[in-house]
C-alpha cells in the first residue's frame, strides 16, 4: 500500500496546460535498505534512467524510470561522515551531486572530489580532486566544452569548480569571498554557454542573494542580484525564464519561489506561500515546475507557463524529508525520494499527473 500525502489544489488560470495536479503512483525499494540519507536525483532523457545521490549507502543508485524498478547502485564514495557532535555533517558526506550523458555519470563527493561512472561497467573510472577540504556539492555538465562544474560551497572560503572531463583534471577555481552561506545548484545555458550558480547569501547579509554566472573557464561573468529569495536549487524553464527554489520559509524573509529572465537578469515573478525549497525540477511534458520543499514539509507544483501555484503537496509532519526531486519529459513523472521521517517510504517515490 502506497503511503500518500495529503494535497492541496490551488486554483490556477484556466485553459493552461500545467495546471494538472500530480497523484503518487508507485514506490521503488533499494535492496541496500531504506533510504535515510540522499541528496540529487537527476533524470537521463534519452534512456529515462533514474539516478539518486545515496549519501546513506555511499552509493549512487540507478532506477529504471519506464518500469519504475530498481537497477543497481554503484558503491565508492565515502558515505555518512559524522561531526564533533555526532550528527552526520553534510558538508563531508557522500556522494552529493549527479548528472549523466551518454553512458556516463559524474557523481562529487563528501571529500572534494568529482568522480566518473562507466554505466556499462557501473564502476568509477576517474577521479578529480576539486582541490578542497568539504563536499563538491552540485554539479553542471557543458558538452560543448566538456566541462564538469560543481560548487564547493562548505569549505571556509566557498569556490566554484571546473573540470575537463577529456583530460579529466581540474582547469580553474574560484574563490567566492562574500558568498557567506556556501553555494548552492548550477545549471549549465545552452544559449550563452555559461554556468549559473545560487548564491544563497552574500555579505551576510540574508538580504542580499544573487546568481553567479561563469564561463566554462572559470571566469566570473558577472553576479545577477536576486531579491527576497535565499537560492538554493536553481532549473530552466520556458523561454528565458529561470525558477529558484528558495530556501525561505517565513521566519526571515517571505515564503516565495522566484522566477527570473536570464537574459535580463530581472525578475519576471514571485510565488508566494512556497518555499523552503532545495532542489527543483522542470517537465516542458508538463509545463510544470517541481519543488523539493523539505523546508516547508511539503512539495510545490507550479504551471510554468503562467507562473501560478498549482498545488501543495502536504509531507505531514517533515514526512521523507522530500528535499530532492527530478522530473521526465518522456514519461510526465515525478521522481521524488523520501527517508524514513515521519512515515516516509524510505524509497523512491513515483508521481504522474492525475488523469
Amino acid at each position: 500500500m502506497l503511503a500518500v500525502a495529503a494535497s492541496t489544489g490551488i486554483a490556477a488560470a484556466a485553459g493552461s496546460a500545467g495546471t494538472t495536479q500530480l497523484k503518487k503512483i508507485g514506490e521503488i525499494q533499494v535492496p541496500l535498505g531504506k533510504l535515510t540519507g540522499f541528496d540529487i536525483t537527476a533524470v537521463d532523457e534519452r534512456t529515462q534512467r533514474v539516478f539518486l545521490a545515496d549519501r546513506d549507502h555511499g552509493t549512487v543508485d540507478v532506477f529504471d524510470g519506464k518500469a519504475d524498478k530498481w537497477i543497481g547502485s554503484v558503491p565508492g564514495f565515502v558515505g555518512p561522515k559524522k561531526g564533533a557532535n555526532g550528527k552526520i555533517d553534510f558538508g563531508t558526506s557522500g556522494p552529493a551531486g549527479v548528472l549523466v550523458y551518454d553512458n556516463t555519470v559524474w557523481a562529487v563527493d563528501g571529500n572534494s572530489t568529482m568522480k566518473e561512472i562507466d554505466l556499462k561497467t557501473m564502476k568509477i573510472v576517474a577521479t578529480v580532486s576539486t582541490g578542497g577540504k568539504a563536499r563538491s556539492d552540485e554539479n553542471a555538465y557543458d558538452p560543448r566544452d566538456h566541462v564538469v562544474a560543481g560548487g564547493n560551497g562548505d569549505d571556509d572560503t566557498p569556490f566554484a569548480a571546473f573540470v575537463s572531463t577529456t583530460k579529466h583534471k581540474l582547469i580553474a577555481t574560484y574563490a567566492l569571498k562574500n558568498a557567506t552561506d556556501g553555494l548552492e545548484a548550477l545549471l549549465w545555458n545552452p544559449t550563452d554557454g555559461n554556468f549559473y550558480f545560487s548564491v544563497p547569501e552574500l555579505d551576510k547579509d540574508p538580504a542580499k542573494n544573487a546568481v553567479a554566472v561563469f564561463t566554462p573557464q572559470g571566469k566570473l561573468v558577472k553576479m545577477i542580484p536576486i531579491q527576497g529569495c535565499h537560492p538554493n536549487g536553481i532549473v530552466a524553464g520556458p523561454g528565458q525564464n529561470v525558477l529558484l527554489g528558495c530556501s525561505v520559509n517565513g521566519k526571515k524573509l517571505p515564503a516565495q519561489l522566484v522566477v527570473f529572465n536570464w537574459k535580463t537578469g530581472k525578475t519576471v515573478a514571485t510565488i508566494p506561500g512556497a518555499g523552503g525549497a532545495d532542489e527543483v525540477a522542470y517537465s516542458k511534458r508538463n509545463h510544470q515546475y517541481y519543488t523539493g520543499s523539505a523546508g516547508m514539509q511539503a512539495v510545490f507544483v507550479v504551471d510554468a507557463d503562467t507562473n501560478k501555484l498549482v498545488q501543495k503537496i502536504d509531507m505531514t509532519g517533515g514526512m521523507g524529508r522530500t528535499h530532492s526531486i527530478a522530473a521526465s519529459d518522456g514519461t510526465g513523472k515525478v521522481f521524488i525520494p523520501e527517508n524514513t521521517d515521519a512515515g516516509g517510504c524510505g524509497c523512491m517515490s513515483v508521481w504522474a499527473p492525475a488523469k
